[in-house]
């Protein structure tokens, strides 16, 4: 009797490797967990808590919104997203999870990219927000020029970069304290950097510039952000590549060397030149004129308005102006300079007129005088009649300035008292006069 063959064993099936998680999945993963929504969420209510409270200062010119978003964005946001990232890379180690870490399927520098994106996109994301909510609040008040959208990009890399150092900083430093010290450590050295007089300062995420008729040189916005996120991307590689890979750091870093040597070159106005266009003088038909850059010409009929009971005193007087002006260059022989409507307008329109004519005729009786100039026995007496002139042609509003003295307001009395032809006689006196010579001011 024949057997049959046993049956064969079925082959043992290989063990199941589990599927590759995909980046873009544990990207998102990543992004939503940890302080990172709450830090963008911070960035963003800090900038637009900062950029309220100054809105009349910044409402009306894009120069004014970009400079005090890049402000708000480097010197305030900036150290939140240091303290932010630092307490992100720290998570891990105060969970004790970096050994499991290590056991995952994932290199050491893929695995420090997903867990840095946090840290250094939800900073810049936080930016974006107010970015857009205050451009899209100038927009109609605007009289000229363009948003400079490329300064914004460059902010953005910056916060996006010291996210990064700062995540760096805390997966190094396992101390509890590290993210606040470091958050004002940041601030100081921002501060201190954006302060300063050499041209280093615009290496920093937070140097001011001041004249709303400049625009940057063109290439300014891409060599700041090769400085920042080269810095950013050479701590990274040195940190997180393979030893043989770690000269890669090198790249990032030369790169932003490479890119700070034009900016520690630059003039002290910085990268900012005068743009002919927005700068372009436009007047109105008074005499004296009154002359605002075209950027703020949505403003001339207010400025003029304002100054028209001053300039009907000036009109036709010998040493009175010719042309109130505000521009780049500042007056030439003949004019007054004028202050800057901006500081008093809201939302495209000039909210006290009063308080403008007074800081115009301040601004026009405004001294050159050297030291030592203004001594003599008459100096107190020609300090009191120049009060009295200003306060004359431009009473001080109620509520601001500091009341006139018994002689200066003898003085206005008997200005107001005087016939209209007498009054003019007396400001052609004093126009003539040298007010820095005390006994050359004449007396009402």
């Amino acid at each position: 009797m024949t057997t049959s063959p046993a049956p064969a064993r079925a082959a043992a099936a290989p063990p199941r490797t589990p599927p590759r998680t995909r980046t873009s999945s544990v990207l998102r993963t990543e992004l939503r967990r940890g302080a990172g929504p709450w830090t963008g969420g911070a960035v963003a209510v800090t900038i637009l808590v900062t950029m309220y409270g100054k809105a009349p200062g910044w409402q009306g010119r894009w120069a004014d919104v970009t400079d005090m978003l890049h402000v708000a964005a480097g010197l305030l946001a900036g150290p939140l997203a240091l303290a932010a990232g630092c307490w992100q890379g720290g998570r891990d180690r105060r969970r004790g999870t970096l050994e499991l870490l290590r056991s995952v399927p994932r290199g050491r520098l893929r695995r420090t990219l997903l867990a840095v994106a946090p840290a250094a996109l939800w900073p810049a994301a936080g930016l974006l927000l107010p970015a857009a909510v205050c451009l899209l609040a100038t927009w109609p008040y605007v009289s000229g020029g363009r948003p400079y959208l490329e300064l914004l990009a460059a902010d953005t890399v910056a916060l996006a970069a010291l996210g990064t150092l700062g995540h760096l900083v805390g997966l190094l430093v396992p101390w509890r304290l590290t993210a606040p010290l470091l958050a004002v450590v940041g601030y100081v050295g921002l501060a201190l950097s954006a302060y300063t007089r050499s041209s280093a300062r615009w290496l920093g995420p937070a140097a001011e510039h001041h004249f709303a008729w400049d625009e940057p040189v063109w290439w300014f916005a891409p060599v700041s952000a090769v400085w920042s996120g080269g810095l950013a991307l050479a701590a990274l590689l040195a940190y997180a590549a393979r030893a043989r890979l770690r000269l890669l750091a090198l790249l990032p870093l030369a790169a932003a060397i490479a890119a700070a040597v034009p900016v520690l070159r630059l003039p002290d106005e910085g990268p900012w030149r005068p743009d002919p266009e927005v700068a372009r003088l436009v007047c109105d038909g008074g005499a004296p004129q009154v002359c605002l850059p075209s950027i703020d010409r949505a403003l001339l009929p207010d400025v003029s308005k304002a100054l028209a009971p001053l300039n009907a005193r000036l009109r036709g007087l010998p040493g009175a102006p010719t042309r109130w002006v505000l521009g780049p260059g500042g007056p030439r022989p003949g004019e007054v300079e004028l202050p800057d409507p901006s500081q008093d307008a809201v939302r495209g329109r000039l909210e006290r007129p009063d308080l403008y004519l007074d800081s115009a005729v301040q601004w026009l009786f405004s001294d050159t005088c050297r030291e030592g100039d203004l001594g003599g026995p008459n100096a107190e007496r020609a300090s009191e009649i120049h009060l009295a002139v200003a306060q004359w042609l431009a009473p001080t509003p109620e509520g601001y300035g500091v009341p006139l003295g018994p002689a200066a307001q003898r003085y206005v009395d008997t200005l107001r008292a005087k016939p209209p032809t007498a009054q003019r006689d007396y400001l052609a006196r004093y126009l003539a006069a040298d007010t820095c010579r005390p006994d050359e001011v004449p007396i009402p």
